[in-house]
């Protein structure tokens, strides 16, 4: 068994978000022959933001790429390949501004693309990415799985619509959330390794 952790908060050893990944990687560690893990952190290499080039290499067969398309495509080729190559992936999401980092929405404009990892079919889009079970690792100084709050967190829903676009439908979600609210935040790392020891079996 093979997983993927993507990290796209650049706040490193002080991320909640990537404290909770890690923890659920721990978990899987405990519960399932994990052969390995592989990390990658979007916040180190981001993926570039799609210009002109990556969308003109999206849309031309391999055989009449130029060869800066090649080197434009790359970033999407290498990341599908990751994503087939992986059978758990454990998605780090911290919250800003009620929605994902901008990393993470890079690395999802790279690899989702038509006739690759979808397609359109009479009967509506299909997704092409099969059998992969993902985590959600979401990190948030407020209180959004519940509450006044709820309809402002634009992270789970978004994802859960582009992952299950692309095929991805086995998706559990877990947060660390009040980090920033007092008589909350100091149990609220606790609680949510509580949580994947719950979830996680």
């Amino acid at each position: 068994m093979k997983v993927l952790h993507l990290i796209s908060s650049p706040r490193g050893n002080s991320s909640f978000s990537i404290k909770l990944g890690n923890a659920i990687i721990e978990k899987l560690k405990s519960v399932n022959a994990v052969d390995a893990v592989v990390v990658k952190n979007l916040t180190d290499k981001p993926f570039p933001h799609l210009e002109e080039v990556h969308l003109n290499s999206f849309f031309t067969p391999a055989e009449e790429r130029t060869a800066d398309q090649l080197v434009a495509i790359k970033h999407s080729e290498d990341a599908i390949s990751e994503i087939n190559d992986a059978d758990i992936i454990v998605i780090g999401v911290p919250m800003y501004n009620f929605g994902i980092h901008s990393t993470l929405k890079a690395w999802i404009d790279h690899i989702a693309r038509a006739g690759i990892t979808f397609v359109y079919t009479a009967e509506g889009p299909k997704g092409l990415i099969k059998n992969k079970k993902v985590y959600l690792a979401i990190a948030s100084g407020g209180i959004y799985s519940q509450g006044a709050y709820k309809s402002f967190d634009f992270t789970e829903p978004y994802l859960r619509v582009i992952l299950g676009f692309l095929g991805i439908e086995d998706i559990t979600t877990l947060r660390v959330e009040g980090l920033n609210i007092d008589g909350v935040k100091e149990s609220a790392m606790e609680k949510a390794i509580a949580e994947v020891d719950q979830v996680i079996k």
